[in-house]
């Protein structure tokens, strides 16, 4: 597996909407999009700082993974996201190696990225997120 990079820090928030202008008109990060995902129950808003993207996630039902996260710990980081050349092989990779990861099949995420997510007990506690950008 080859990983690319950092490509976002997810952040569970209440609202995007009370969050948003911290990120762009007090730190000055740019606003490059805002999007529902649909499979995730969730609306994003990505802010991308050239070095590194940070992603708003706020819950669109109550029994979504985000607003069960912000029931249990309250608003903050969410995942760390990873970006990978090819999520698959990543899988089979992670597979192999006795890791679990939560979608064995990649989800289509947020900006058209093929996602999967490494189960926090892995990890030592952090929720990883691999993404690999559309091709």
């Amino acid at each position: 597996m080859k990983i690319l990079g950092i490509e976002h820090i997810g952040i569970a928030v209440n609202q995007i909407d009370e969050r948003k202008d911290f990120w762009e008109k007090v730190l000055g990060i740019k606003l490059t999009g805002q999007e529902n995902v649909e499979s995730e129950s969730v609306e994003t808003a990505i802010f991308d700082s050239d070095s590194g993207k940070i992603e708003l996630l706020e819950s669109k039902n109550p029994d979504s993974a985000i607003q069960k996260f912000i029931n249990k710990s309250g608003e903050g980081i969410h995942h760390i996201c990873l970006k990978v050349d090819d999520i698959e092989s990543a899988i089979g990779e992670l597979k192999i190696a006795g890791i679990s990861v939560i979608y064995p099949v990649p989800k289509v995420g947020a900006e058209g990225f093929l996602v999967t997510f490494i189960h926090p007990k892995d990890t030592g506690g952090v929720l990883v997120e691999l993404a690999q950008e559309p091709r």
